[in-house]
């Protein structure tokens, strides 16, 4: 993890200031795993690493986009690992979220992240147990239409008050979230 990248997550979990205390111990936990792995935002970080997402937001803000992840087989966000390129949290989820979605011209609503989560980590299983996932907003442009990357076997536009049977507890909770800070 680059000091400026390592220094950009510190700053921005200092920052946070959750109103939920399960919210508050996940940032005490990311940001305690922080100070004591300089090397806490690569995916060979070991038991956890971070990643960032976004959850995208249609334009009218009446739809979430989603993608059935091909490793995992459930609809999620789209986020992943940092990359070496990467300056930012902010610009690492943006990044993924523009990759995984095939839209363009997404932006981050406000600089701040939305959530935190800590899920078990599908990349490295028994060596990797969980993604430390810093949880961004994103909106779509008027007019944006997804495409299916690699990452996906689907890519879809789903209601917020109407999102697949069996959608994981914390998409839903991601997208109340979303719906709190988008007003």
């Amino acid at each position: 993890m680059t000091g400026a990248l390592h220094a950009d997550a510190l700053r921005v979990l200092a920052a946070l200031v959750p109103d939920d205390p399960g919210q508050e111990a996940l940032r005490r936990q990311f940001l305690a795993y922080l100070r004591a792995h300089p090397d806490a935002g690569w995916r060979s970080c070991a038991p956890d690493h971070l990643t960032a997402s976004a959850l995208v937001l249609h334009a009218d803000r009446t739809a979430v986009l989603l993608g059935l992840h091909r490793k995992v087989g459930r609809w999620l966000q789209f986020g992943g690992h940092l990359e070496p390129t990467d300056r930012t949290l902010a610009g690492t989820a943006l990044r993924e979220a523009t990759e995984e979605s095939g839209v363009a011209g997404l932006a981050l609503v406000g600089d701040r992240p939305v959530r935190l989560d800590a899920h078990p980590a599908p990349c490295d299983p028994g060596r990797v147990e969980r993604h430390l996932d810093v949880q961004y907003l994103a909106v779509a442009p008027p007019g944006a239409s997804p495409s299916t990357s690699t990452e996906s076997h689907d890519v879809r536009w789903f209601a917020v008050d109407d999102l697949p049977a069996g959608t994981d507890p914390s998409v839903r909770a991601l997208v109340a979230a979303a719906r709190r800070t988008a007003g």
